[in-house]
């Protein structure tokens, strides 16, 4: 394990915790040094805070994933607010904890990324045509790139990864949003309506579906008269 931490006492706990739980443990308290402990050896798991001396975490984490590095990333910052969790996932991070964080929360989170196959690259989503790539945050129809949002790629990766089930809104929320969020839940309808304009009407498809009084699917065959 590789903690990337420049906050001394907080990194030594990190690492007295984690030693505990059986884990070997690595600490680096700067970007350049955690890039190249990461780029050196082959950790299960690396825990980066974004706030970093000489080279930031959205850096390290965009230097490694570029390299092809899939280790399972878990990022940490001080900061508050939804543009630095987009921000640190969308450079590949895996997940996202605020300071001051629980250890318990923490090594959860931890034990789930261990659990994932994280060390390959993630396969690319598909439904007939439409693609999209998790490694990249890219997505494509026909051979052609659409751009898309970070929420609009969250909504449809969730979709894509459920393809050919009817989902719910208040599903599609919890896991898009989080079961915290207190904004108004059409929300959803906004971001599929979005995503309708982008992969679906400019190609002549009708891939995501309204389920009445339930939500939506995203068919798999995707053929043009539904």
């Amino acid at each position: 394990m590789l903690v990337v931490e420049d906050e001394e006492r907080f990194a030594a706990g990190l690492r007295d915790g984690l030693e505990a739980e059986g884990f070997a443990v690595d600490v680096a308290l700067d970007g350049v040094d955690g890039l190249w402990l990461a780029r050196e050896h082959a950790y299960d798991a690396i825990v980066l805070d974004i706030m970093l001396p000489r080279l930031n975490g959205y850096r390290v984490c965009r230097e490694l994933r570029g390299a092809g590095d899939w280790t399972p990333i878990l990022m940490l910052t001080a900061k508050e607010g939804e543009w630095d969790e987009i921000e640190g996932l969308d450079t590949g991070a895996d997940d996202y904890l605020t300071k001051p964080v629980s250890y318990g929360v923490l090594l959860a989170r931890l034990r789930a990324l261990l659990r994932r196959d994280a060390h390959q690259r993630p396969a690319v989503l598909t439904a007939g045509d439409l693609r999209l790539d998790p490694a990249t945050r890219t997505v494509s129809r026909a051979g052609r790139d659409i751009e898309v949002t970070a929420r609009e790629l969250a909504v449809l990766e969730f979709l894509l990864r459920r393809a050919g089930e009817a989902v719910a809104k208040r599903t599609i929320l919890d896991q898009v949003w989080g079961d915290d969020f207190e904004g108004d839940p059409n929300i959803v309808e906004v971001y599929v309506r979005r995503l309708r304009n982008k992969v679906d009407r400019p190609f002549g498809r009708r891939s995501l579906v309204t389920v009445r009084g339930h939500g939506y699917r995203l068919v798999r065959d995707d053929p043009g008269d539904r």
